[in-house]
């Protein structure tokens, strides 16, 4: 079975490999939790946001820096296997 370690780095090296061509940079590990079966892990990596609003429409939201994206994982916990990958 994988530990914590083991299913988030399983999430960033499946997300590695799908946005190479992208050239995706500072990727970040927010959030991780095993579901309630013991079954999945669900990962939750974010990355810099390629197309981000507006610098006025953030202004008026009081966002503070880069707007992120985020991406949850499914990670089969006993056999590493990445079943999906959702927007969040």
């Amino acid at each position: 079975m994988l530990d914590v370690k083991q299913a988030a780095q399983t999430a960033s090296t499946y997300f590695a490999d799908l946005y190479a061509q992208q050239g995706v940079s500072d990727v970040r590990l927010e959030e991780v939790e095993i579901t309630e079966d013991g079954k999945f892990w669900l990962i939750t990596l974010s990355f810099p946001d390629p197309d981000p609003p507006p610098a006025t429409f953030t202004s008026l939201m009081g966002a503070t820096g880069p707007s992120r994206k985020y991406k949850i994982f499914k990670v089969d916990a006993a056999t590493g296997d990445v079943k999906s990958m959702k927007i969040r």
